[in-house]
């Protein structure tokens, strides 16, 4: 049998992360699979530890426990390496476990995956943001060039994104998670957030330019750009996205009003808003967003207060933001049959 190596996120799920661990690594015993188990300690530890496993090879899967949030510091550190990436998914969202048919549940059906799963080379987005601010107990990001890579623009801070990038009331909702809250289980956090974030929200006008085209001055309401259809906890984002394509996907909404935005939350859980009040989607590979100076003139000073981006929710980022799409960085085992193949 293989040997893997699962690295849990002790705090993910609320804290309950660990005790689904333990039911997982009790059913991989079972089948006589040898697991290393390591647990992280803070903010980045898992892209550490990911990329200390990279050259093993004893090692043939590479486990990530935990939410969203642990899958994208784990497929970070593993990213460019022939590494397969699992999944037992304990957090919130899940939503890359989702992707990649794996149960949020049944730990007979998410081992049976890991051990006989299909491994799929997937694409992400390069991202350039500059640098929000520290929140709590989430630090300032810095680079981490072992596996990140250096930015190309000064100032700037290199993200890789395996599920989505977002920008507007979405990344402001995945900031006040930092904060607010914590009190509330499961995906119905991020529609209590959602709604608590769009009220305040007051009118924010930004340069946006996708793909080739000319860039525009545009009321920001909410952009993404995705490898999967879905986040936060399951919402259909960009219906029909696949991270195995030579490009992602996008989808934003411009000038919505609070009214616009509460009622769009139902069409967005089931995918049935593209095309609603002039909602867009279309595949993208670049996608630049910046400020506007006085003279409605793209900026390279950050928007205040901040429009913030972020990456695989990790709202970690701020304009001016630059993202890139890659084909085939990173391998994922998921179930035989996903929802986008």
């Amino acid at each position: 049998m293989p040997k893997f190596a699962c690295i849990v996120n002790p705090a993910g799920r609320d804290g309950r992360a660990l005790k689904f661990w333990k039911k997982n690594e009790d059913i991989l015993k079972e089948k006589n699979v040898e697991v290393e188990t390591i647990f992280t300690e803070y903010v980045g530890h898992a892209s550490e530890i990911a990329y200390s496993l990279r050259e093993r090879e004893d090692i043939e899967c590479v486990i990530a426990c935990g939410g969203d949030g642990t899958v994208h510091e784990v497929a970070s550190g593993l990213r460019g390496s022939d590494k397969k990436l699992g999944i037992i998914p304990a957090g919130t969202g899940n939503d890359v476990a989702r992707a990649h048919n794996i149960p949020l549940k049944d730990s007979q059906k998410i081992v049976d995956i890991l051990i006989n799963g299909v491994d799929r080379h997937v694409g992400a987005f390069r991202l350039q943001g500059t640098p929000a601010p520290s929140v709590d107990n989430y630090p300032k990001p810095s680079n981490n060039s072992k596996w990140d890579g250096e930015p190309d623009i000064d100032g700037r801070v290199v993200r890789w994104v395996f599920l989505e990038s977002d920008c507007g009331v979405t990344s402001a909702t995945s900031r006040a998670k930092l904060k607010r809250g914590k009190w509330i289980k499961g995906a119905l956090k991020y529609t209590y957030l959602g709604i608590t974030e769009i009220l305040p929200w007051k009118k924010k006008m930004a340069w946006v330019k996708i793909n080739d085209e000319e860039g525009q001055i545009v009321d920001f309401s909410m952009l993404a750009v995705t490898t999967t259809e879905m986040f936060g906890g399951g919402y259909k984002v960009c219906p029909g996205a696949s991270p195995i394509l030579e490009h992602g996907q996008l989808c934003h909404a411009w000038g919505l009003s609070k009214i616009k935005m509460l009622r769009l939350m139902g069409p967005l859980k089931k995918g049935k808003h593209v095309g609603k009040w002039g909602i867009e989607q279309k595949p993208c590979k670049r996608l630049e967003i910046k400020s506007v100076d006085e003279n409605d003139n793209p900026s390279d000073e950050s928007h205040n207060p901040p429009l913030y981006v972020q990456a695989d929710g990790e709202p970690c980022m701020q304009t001016p933001a630059l993202l890139e799409y890659y084909s085939k960085q990173l391998w994922i085992r998921g179930s035989i049959q996903v929802p986008w193949d």
